[in-house]
């Protein structure tokens, strides 16, 4: 994968594709574990239609939430990757040895591509960093980065309707529930899956181990709110 360049800073920005897959995937896995820890506070034996109601506008606005949540904290990892990025640079610019260089490449490159390069690429490294123009004064983000912070709240947004769907076409809540936590478990193995091709994980295992997570996380949320509703007035 290639990264643009920020002109005059000489500072890797984000992927031209704006979102990663491993995090967008993960971000919609997380999105729909959210969800799911309201869905699955509702018993389908007993809910009525004004319970289904109640839990879909609060699994939506709770993933409204957290994508605002999301996107501010791209931002705020993206700067200070840029940041670090530009400090990185600044010290190789001004490293005066080669014991001093290869610390700081270890900070950015894969550890077995440090490890194969020797004094003279890491001599020719250090000039040609020394020709990069950096800019003066604080970094900056990037349109790119916005456009990135989008997509993290459009994603986890998103991620909540194949569980709230269900809810708000079909009159019967005991249907309604099972066919929502029927699509959330499916989503949950197959986004599972496409995280484990991303990051080369076996995908069934990525796959069921989300599920296994979602069923935990949903569990414990569960447990605690009985536990806060427990000890209230």
């Amino acid at each position: 994968m290639v990264d643009s360049v920020t002109p005059g800073l000489g500072v890797r920005g984000p992927p031209l594709h704006w979102l990663a897959p491993v995090d967008r995937d993960s971000e919609f896995l997380f999105g729909l574990i959210m969800a799911l820890t309201f869905t699955c506070t509702v018993s389908a034996a007993t809910a009525g239609e004004g319970d289904v109601r109640t839990v879909m506008y609060g699994a939506l606005a709770c993933n409204v939430a957290r994508g605002v949540v999301g996107a501010v904290k791209h931002l705020l990892s993206s700067l200070a990757e840029r940041g670090r990025s530009l400090s990185s640079l600044r010290r190789l610019r001004t490293a005066e040895s080669l014991d001093t260089v290869r610390p700081i490449i270890e900070e950015g490159l894969p550890e077995p591509v440090v490890a194969v390069l020797g004094p003279l690429e890491l001599d020719e490294l250090r000039r040609r960093v020394a020709g990069i123009p950096l800019q003066a004064g604080p970094v900056k983000l990037a349109r790119s980065d916005y456009l990135a912070a989008v997509a993290v709240f459009v994603v986890i947004v998103v991620s909540t309707v194949p569980v709230i769907l269900p809810l708000a076409l079909i009159e019967d809540p005991t249907i309604a529930l099972r066919i929502s936590d029927a699509a959330a478990i499916a989503l949950l193995f197959f986004f599972g899956r496409l995280v484990g091709v991303a990051t080369g994980i076996p995908p069934l295992r990525t796959g069921l181990a989300m599920v296994g997570l979602g069923a935990a996380l949903v569990a414990f949320s569960i447990l605690l709110g009985g536990w806060m509703k427990g000890i209230g007035p």
